[in-house]
């Protein structure tokens, strides 16, 4: 009888972590139940470079949204991302979009860098100043390329 009692203990605390492993999971990737209180924002970058859908939108290197779809304007050629960000934040209309990069090995991310307007953003609107990615091997291709001086 004492073999059952510690079966049963054992795997009540396997389903307990198991458990608790979904809940910090749910937590982690931003998976919740509840209703969201979020709201979306447009970026349009002339070139989208290193993100994707799911990307990481940072304001003060701090996670506070990512990016929830990622588009071709067939009009004017530009990539359209659609920013999807925690509700409680209040951005003034003038904050600046641009892509960053994590370092020269890390992956890249939105960078949101508010302005000091007296009027904030609502849901759906457009963020007009943005600032697409640099390639690193363009540049370098620039550097190996350029004349070393004037002769």
């Amino acid at each position: 009888m004492s073999e059952n009692t510690t079966e049963i203990a054992v795997g009540a605390g396997v389903l307990a972590l198991a458990l608790g492993v979904l809940v910090y999971a749910g937590q982690v990737t931003g998976f919740s139940t509840g209703a969201d209180d979020r709201y979306t924002l447009t970026a349009s970058f002339r070139s989208a470079e290193g993100v994707s859908v799911g990307t990481d939108v940072r304001l003060a290197g701090v996670k506070v949204g990512s990016i929830s779809d990622l588009t071709l304007n067939y009009d004017n050629f530009r990539a359209e991302a659609a920013l999807s960000l925690d509700g409680d934040l209040i951005l003034p209309d003038d904050t600046a979009a641009m892509i960053a990069s994590e370092g020269l090995l890390g992956g890249n991310f939105i960078e949101l860098v508010p302005g000091g307007s007296a009027f904030n953003f609502e849901d759906g609107q457009v963020i007009a100043d943005t600032q697409g990615s640099v390639s690193l091997i363009n540049l370098l291709l620039k550097f190996v390329t350029a004349s070393g001086g004037s002769e």
